[in-house]
């Protein structure tokens, strides 16, 4: 998916049926939340933290988000998508006055530090031209004041019923809208005070808001929309979700994780999710995740938080951002496969747990699904436990394992990846067999990079459904895999084991 998303017709592109296969492509992670500036309800691709800073405009006091992708790239992270959401947010306002009317202009990105102006010439119009006008607009970078983007409308009509017709032509901007009332009289042009022969800009006569804290509808958003995590729909690839806290002191509410974990079993990806601030000890996190009744491989918990090493009366931090970074450098370096335990994934050494877990505590928050941040070696804190949140049920059980559960979510985007160009042929025997081929030669690769115990897998392909059959590394079992392929998606048979050794 290109970073700039058009809110008409999405275009997917499928991969090409003979491909090269990538058995470990880099880890794609998505955050959701408030920022200072940036599209709202839009997935943007940054790779680095000063991307993320030029867009969105980096830390801010009122949001959890900037520190959680300061983690996130600060403990190995590189590809993270970010949705912008926000509460009752206004863009800045621009009146152009027009011979006793307005042209009123509306910022398309709301906060109080987008920074648009606008100008109106007549070059290049015919004197007895009443009716069409240029429009000049710009965006400003709120610190060091100059010009980040700009466009031109040239030759755009007041009147409504005209085909050049500057609400019509507004459309294709990135910056501004046009909003009502709307004009009477051609735009006049805009002179500068000091000079008749500088261009001269009006600035806004009604500052942008950032609104107020986010509430858990929020992020939750809308489906039939494409807003809050839902405007994660048109992302091709996605492994990791976060929310980060939606506010100052405020926890990420059940009803938004329920609804990122449905997002992430219907993508196949992991939901990482914060332990409460209410969660003070070892037996009060136990007695609150039993009473959240979250049961699902797709989500990743884990206790307690983290300090400021050497300050004890730091503010306890979530480490959301800081795990989706450790899980994507674990990718790279081991595969998603292994445990997070290994050596050079700790955190970093300014941050400590609050409270200190021995070899006890890690077995017991692990039985309930929740995985440790323990002292570990060159007292840098490691994350041990690898389980997801997938207990209590026979069919969750194999995929109570952390590793487990991100190997077979690899496997499934990967197959549904090299294999949908399928969909769209006549299904026959020679198209079956192609497709074995293609996935047997994926589990191949992947068994030499130590993902699977054995070279002992299955492969069937019978029209829009795959079956997939082969056991993990670590896994005492095989594991079974129905995917039922549409053009509009893949999605999982909820049987989970293979009834029988694997030939």
């Amino acid at each position: 998916m290109s970073d700039a998303v058009d809110r008409g017709i999405t275009v997917t592109e499928i991969a090409a049926m003979d491909q090269p296969i990538d058995a470990n492509p880099e880890t794609t992670a998505a955050f959701v939340g408030r920022a200072l500036r940036g599209p709202l309800n839009t997935p943007i691709l940054v790779n680095n933290i000063g991307e993320f800073r030029r867009r969105f405009g980096g830390t801010w006091t009122r949001s959890s988000l900037g520190p959680a992708v300061e983690q996130f790239f600060a403990h190995g992270g590189k590809r993270l998508y970010i949705v912008r959401v926000a509460n009752n947010a206004k863009g800045a306002m621009i009146c152009l006055p027009a011979n006793g009317s307005g042209l009123v202009l509306r910022a398309i990105e709301p906060g109080s530090t987008e920074h648009v102006r606008a100008s109106v010439d007549y070059d290049g119009i015919d004197a007895s031209d009443e009716e069409h006008f240029n429009l000049t607009l710009q965006r400003l970078d709120p610190d060091r004041h100059v010009v980040t983007d700009q466009e031109f409308f040239q030759k755009v009509s007041f009147l409504k019923q005209s085909d050049a017709y500057v609400g019509e032509s507004l459309l294709t901007s990135s910056l501004v809208r046009l909003e009502k009332p709307l004009p009477t009289r051609r735009p006049e042009v805009t002179r500068s005070r000091s000079n008749s022969f500088d261009t001269a800009y009006v600035a806004p006569a009604q500052a942008g808001s950032d609104g107020t804290e986010l509430s858990d509808y929020d992020l939750v958003g809308s489906r039939q929309d494409g807003s809050g995590l839902f405007a994660l729909q048109v992302v091709d690839h996605l492994d990791l979700l976060y929310l980060p806290p939606p506010g100052k002191g405020i926890d990420t509410g059940p009803a938004a994780l329920l609804a990122a974990e449905r997002f992430c079993r219907e993508r196949h990806a992991l939901l990482i999710t914060d332990p409460p601030a209410e969660w003070t000890s070892v037996d009060r996190a136990i007695e609150g995740v039993r009473n959240l009744g979250f049961a699902s491989p797709h989500m990743f918990g884990y206790f307690p938080r983290v300090g400021q090493r050497g300050d004890e009366n730091s503010l306890r931090k979530v480490a959301g951002g800081a795990i989706a970074g450790l899980l994507c450098k674990l990718d790279r370096i081991y595969g998603p496969w292994q445990d997070t335990d290994q050596q050079g994934l700790g955190l970093q050494r300014q941050f400590e747990p609050v409270i200190a877990l021995d070899e006890k505590d890690t077995r017991v928050l692990a039985r309930e699904g929740l995985n440790s941040i323990a002292a570990g070696p060159a007292g840098k804190a490691r994350i041990r436990g690898g389980v997801t949140l997938g207990r209590g049920s026979e069919v969750n059980h194999v995929f109570a394992s952390l590793p487990v559960r991100r190997l077979c979510n690899r496997v499934i985007a990967t197959v549904d990846d090299i294999t949908r160009w399928a969909v769209f042929e006549a299904p026959d025997a020679e198209l079956a067999l192609r497709q074995s081929a293609r996935i047997r030669h994926y589990l191949g690769e992947l068994h030499e990079l130590g993902a699977l115990e054995n070279d002992r897998f299955v492969a069937q392909c019978n029209g829009e459904t795959i079956l997939l059959g082969f056991q993990p590394r670590g896994c005492g079992r095989p594991v079974l895999l129905t995917l039922h392929q549409t053009p509009s998606g893949c999605t999982v048979a909820s049987t989970a084991f293979a009834p029988a050794e694997l030939p």
